[in-house]
């Protein structure tokens, strides 16, 4: 018996092969697939998403907020998709989105943004290596040029070097559009590289377009200090006699915990001094349709705190390696694109406003988090809204 899944070579994503597939998987596993064959959207709308498409995971979805922010890109009060199976997490995220909408608002920037592709250059010796070095950056017009061919909305904006005995890694750092890019820089890349080995590459001897220095889909300390995606900050200063109303502890308290975490997070080689970047950020991507293995990178990120002299209790989170698209991708998919419109980041030109939505978000969530340690709310919070066993 033919153990491969059904396929129509030319025209696969239909609601008919989608049962067929279904129907393929029950009779040989017996598990029965009713919930996965029930969707709304449209098969066809699918194709360059997904291969094989045979139904739909359903996670549940919860809106937080508002959470009100002062960007520069986004500005307002906003109501924030969450697709999570963890009780808990849109409550507490709606918690820190009150007490910070109570204190004023969340201030947000976009302080920087690059996609990467690192190739690696091997060569008979360092001298070649270093040599090449040189070749790149007398060339960077030509190499700019090339790039650029192969693309609407990318652009070079520089290219870094690393040397390693005799190789050479190019950094090469786009700007994306609202694309998240990763796909765009690839081609963009291997065009450039391709009119540099044209050009003659003296001692040349092996030439490969990715060797991990990019860190696709893994954080690394690279991109925490160069930036991978967009590096966003959200700041807020919460006033001394807000913070025991709401969240049942105090602006002293949330500082000493801050400076116990910091400890743990150093003593445990963390690249994070955060509580749960990732579950605010892995909820937003499902609903609003991004690459959600980029989590891996996005999570990553420092949280800092002061304690001011009137009891006032500063805080911020900043993500260097965020992420994210309003354009292409998975965000023109049904639900994933509602998502975005409720938060006004469907389409272009409108990436960075989701960067600042995000960033805001996380903060509300490490806020209530670490409050909720504190004050011993944690556990009994857990017992209250996450009991579905």
């Amino acid at each position: 018996m033919d153990s491969r899944l059904p396929r129509d070579r030319d025209n696969d994503h239909t609601g008919e092969m989608a049962q067929r597939r279904r129907v393929f998987l029950t009779d040989r596993t017996g598990a029965s697939l009713s919930h996965i064959g029930q969707y709304s959207l449209d098969p066809a709308s699918l194709a360059g998403n997904i291969e094989n498409f045979s139904g739909v995971a359903q996670v549940p979805l919860g809106f937080a907020g508002p959470v009100r922010i002062d960007g520069e890109h986004a500005r307002g009060d906003f109501h924030v998709p969450l697709a999570t199976t963890e009780g808990t997490l849109v409550a507490s995220y709606n918690r820190g989105m009150r007490l910070a909408r109570e204190a004023g608002s969340i201030v947000t920037t976009v302080l920087d943004d690059a996609m990467q592709r690192a190739p690696v250059f091997v060569f008979e010796n360092a001298r070649y290596a270093r040599a090449f070095g040189e070749q790149v950056r007398e060339n960077m017009e030509g190499i700019r040029a090339a790039a650029e061919s192969t693309t609407s909305s990318g652009r070079l904006r520089d290219i870094e070097q690393y040397a390693q005995g005799n190789m050479r890694w190019l950094r090469f750092n786009f700007t994306t559009g609202d694309a998240a890019g990763q796909n765009m820089v690839s081609k963009a890349t291997r065009e450039a590289c391709r009119w540099l080995i044209d050009q003659g590459v003296p001692g040349l001897r092996h030439f490969s377009l990715a060797a991990n220095l990019d860190t696709d889909k893994k954080h690394s300390h690279l991109n925490t200090l160069h930036t991978r995606g967009k590096r966003v900050v959200a700041e807020i200063t919460l006033p001394g006699e807000l913070i025991p109303r709401i969240m049942n502890t105090s602006g002293k308290a949330l500082h000493y915990q801050r400076q116990l975490s910091n400890m743990g997070a150093l003593l445990s080689g963390s690249i994070n001094n955060g509580s749960h970047f990732a579950n605010g950020i892995t909820a937003i991507f499902i609903a609003c349709g991004q690459d959600v293995a980029n989590v891996a990178e996005s999570s990553a990120g420092h949280v800092y705190g002061e304690l001011r002299d009137n009891g006032d209790y500063y805080f911020s989170v900043t993500i260097p390696s965020l992420i994210v698209a309003t354009y292409g991708g998975g965000t023109g998919l049904a639900t994933q694109r509602e998502c975005l419109e409720v938060l006004g980041c469907y389409g272009k030109g409108k990436v960075n406003k989701l960067a600042e939505i995000i960033a805001a978000t996380v903060l509300c969530g490490e806020l209530s988090l670490s409050a909720a340690i504190v004050a011993d709310e944690w556990v009994s919070s857990h017992d209250r809204y996450g009991r579905n066993r």
